[in-house]
């Protein structure tokens, strides 16, 4: 007697068509999508907050003598104050001002390519000095031992006591090139000393405090005494 199709061990169950199978995929697809959507929802203010704890905690790490601060917006060539939940378009600066408001320094965004990601950083620059006066890291994935020296080697920091940042007499640019030198090698103001080992790295800051000090540091010359004199809205 012979087995029935049902009771046969040995066959083969048929296929699902192509369509159950474009069904799934589509319908798994479907939720995969949004579930990521979500959880982007759900975290963008989360990270937007940490975001802005991270910056205001770096602008009076950079700025030490002041108690308060104002925003502005570059954009164009051109200056101006915004208030603290503007949305705009442009590069955000922050001016700093001691207990009397007096005006103390600015903020200022920089970010370049490094060994293994963007740097991004917020520095401090004083432009009646013409000085850069110091940095704090607010992204970086450099190599642990070496590229993340440059928040904690002593002798490459000293290079930002009052790193050469001045703007020429025709205010459009830097009067020199701020740029990483081998260790050892410093001679002027505004070049960096390199931190040994970690060249990649060390060129990055010089390449970045470059291209913004080009950018920003002229636009800042012309608008000075908008900065200083600028109140709270």
């Amino acid at each position: 007697m012979s087995d029935s199709p049902q009771n046969n061990p040995n066959e083969v169950p048929p296929l699902p068509s192509s369509f159950s199978l474009i069904s799934t995929l589509g319908v798994v697809s479907m939720l995969s999508g949004l579930l990521v959507v979500l959880v982007y929802e759900f975290t963008k203010p989360i990270i937007a907050e940490n975001q802005r704890v991270a910056t205001e905690r770096a602008i009076f790490k950079v700025l030490p003598k002041a108690t308060s601060r104002l925003t502005f917006v570059v954009k164009e060539g051109k200056l101006k104050q915004v208030l603290e939940n503007d949305k705009t378009d442009g590069e955000l600066i922050y001016a700093g001002y001691n207990a009397n408001n007096q005006f103390v320094g600015l903020a200022l965004n920089a970010a370049e390519q490094g060994y293994q990601d963007i740097i991004k950083l917020l520095y401090g620059y004083n432009p009646e000095k013409g000085c850069i006066t110091g940095y704090d890291v607010l992204k970086s994935t450099e190599t642990p031992g070496f590229g993340t020296k440059i928040t904690t080697d002593e002798d490459f920091l000293a290079n930002f006591n009052c790193l050469d940042a001045k703007v020429n007499k025709e205010i459009t640019g830097l009067v020199n090139d701020i740029k990483t030198v081998r260790h050892g090698t410093k001679q002027n103001a505004w070049e960096i000393d390199a931190i040994a080992g970690s060249t990649i790295t060390s060129n990055a800051l010089g390449r970045m405090f470059n291209q913004s000090g080009h950018t920003l540091h002229p636009v800042i010359t012309q608008h000075l005494p908008l900065i200083k004199k600028a109140k709270k809205q």
